[in-house]
């Protein structure tokens, strides 16, 4: 992201371009996959009516078998809507890219595929953005100008924050949403240990964490020695890529971290999905959604 402040007019053309790009994607390949994933999981409950051949055991209404001597069967009705919370992280770490696009923005395109594929199947769409505080929180609605505003915020709102305090976000989400949703969580994770949160957040919503990471976070590149900056906290550090050992003690750090959090989101049963700045992340997003479907039809 960069720090020129833009005029209205680069801000809508920018808007206008994303948002012809991912309503294309959803009309073209992915609505299918949210629908076949998401919908039908909220069941209402209807009626009961009598046991027919064919009907699953599990349907049994038992209390009203036992009552009327004959056997009857559970009927529900699949909710008209779901409601979407994307949860996104806009802490100084996210406009880090070291290609064209920075975690920031390859974040707000896939908040937007997802929030355009909830408004086509007509699902309501709330965004928190938090860094450490929680910046901004939109209530889910309906409605294409009430996308557009969730992405113009995601692109170009100017947080107060430059930490990350992700516990912070997911204890407010629990608070004030309080009817069971699909939550996005979209962040690179570097933060402290929030498994906690997330832990509770998994149990009262169905969580799917969305991880933005960038090559150059992962692995230093042979160019002699340079300086990192911190970019919530401003420390910096010299080192000397040149430097074999060091080069690799980078990488090492960078998978360790990469593991934790991967255990953390496995022990809670949490689904993920891996993105990279500069990388088509369709194909990840259409994988995550066909394993997901399958297992889900196991059940």
């Amino acid at each position: 992201m960069t720090e020129t402040r833009q005029t209205p007019a680069e801000i809508l053309k920018k808007i206008r371009a994303l948002e012809i790009k991912t309503k294309g994607l959803v009309q073209s390949a992915f609505a299918g996959d949210y629908h076949s994933v998401f919908k039908g999981r909220g069941m209402n409950f209807e009626d009961v009516r009598e046991y027919q051949p064919g009907d699953e055991i599990r349907a049994i209404d038992w209390n009203v078998t036992a009552r009327l001597g004959t056997a009857f069967v559970k009927k529900f009705t699949e909710e008209r809507e779901l409601t979407v919370v994307l949860v996104v992280d806009v802490s100084a770490s996210g406009n880090f890219g070291s290609v064209a696009q920075s975690k920031r923005e390859l974040a707000a395109e896939v908040a937007c595929l997802l929030a355009f594929s909830a408004i086509r199947n007509n699902d309501k769409v709330g965004l928190i953005l938090f860094s450490d505080q929680v910046e901004l929180f939109i209530p889910p609605k309906k409605g294409r100008s009430h996308t557009l505003r969730l992405i113009r915020e995601i692109l170009f709102f100017e947080p107060q924050g430059r930490g990350t305090l992700p516990s912070l976000a997911l204890d407010y989400l629990n608070h004030i949403v309080t009817r069971r949703s699909v939550v996005f969580f979209i962040s690179d994770f570097q933060a402290e240990d929030f498994s906690r949160a997330l832990t509770i957040t998994s149990r009262r919503h169905d969580l799917i964490a969305i991880r933005i990471d960038d090559q150059r976070e992962e692995t230093l590149p042979n160019i002699g020695i340079i300086t990192l900056e911190d970019a919530e906290t401003g420390e910096q550090i010299e080192i000397n890529t040149g430097d074999r050992q060091t080069r690799t003690r980078f990488s090492a750090l960078a998978e360790e971290r990469r593991a934790n959090v991967t255990q953390v989101l496995r022990r809670n049963n949490i689904d993920a999905i891996s993105l990279r700045t500069g990388a088509d992340y369709l194909p990840a997003l259409r994988t995550f959604f066909k394993q997901r479907e399958r297992r889900m039809a196991r059940r």
